[in-house]
């Protein structure tokens, strides 16, 4: 079962989150926590914080241009079968040179087209959902945040792990607003493209300041 977070809710509300992602009777204050395996987001298992796995990428080495797979779990529909079942949902095709590719349920993206880099630093990309609305993918140097085009809500936001040397021990995850429950995997694939530049910007800056 995902957790929620919901300071603001009664205990009425909260019942309401015991599916998966049940946002019918979610608060608007409601969070999933999506659990990452490991930092590079090209390779990871994301899970809730009960370990359930809900997404994985794989990313095999090749020489040239690189694709990322996005899978999700499915049901399975034998109950003595305890092993997970994925479905692929979503690649990105990674180039340097022009647009990479994101594809998700079938359909094709070129990244310059469907997330357009812009912002006075060229750290923004925004994408249209599918209920029609703009979200920006905002990078700063250590996370990235998203929020709706017009409203200053943050709507989900990334963490990084901690070591435990100070403060307690986590692993990376990405926090995410229940109200985008309905369009989870566009975040999640979205998330997945965003960070990894982000990491590239981060390691690329690190070098040079060495």
């Amino acid at each position: 079962m995902t957790s929620y977070h919901s300071p603001n809710c009664t205990a009425t509300e909260v019942v309401g989150h015991i599916n998966k992602f049940d946002s019918s009777a979610a608060c608007s204050h409601s969070k999933m926590r999506l659990v990452l395996s490991d930092e590079g987001v090209r390779n990871t298992v994301i899970t809730n914080e009960d370990g359930q796995v809900l997404y994985k990428t794989s990313t095999p080495f090749r020489f040239g241009s690189r694709t990322t797979t996005l899978y999700k779990v499915v049901p399975n529909e034998n109950p003595e079968d305890m092993q997970d079942n994925f479905e692929i949902i979503g690649e990105i095709e990674w180039h340097v040179i022009g647009s990479s590719v994101l594809r998700l349920h079938g359909k094709e993206m070129k990244s310059k087209e469907f997330m357009p880099r812009h912002g006075l630093l060229r750290n923004k990309r925004t994408f249209t959902g599918p209920d029609s609305r703009s979200y920006t993918w905002e990078a700063d140097f250590s996370v990235v945040h998203l929020s709706r085009d017009g409203e200053r809500q943050e709507l989900a936001r990334s963490h990084r792990r901690n070591l435990g040397i100070i403060g307690a021990r986590r692993d990376p995850y990405l926090e995410v607003n229940e109200e985008l429950e309905h369009m989870l995997d566009m975040v999640v694939l979205t998330f997945i493209y965003v960070e990894k530049l982000r990491m590239d910007d981060e390691e690329a800056a690190t070098y040079s300041g060495s």
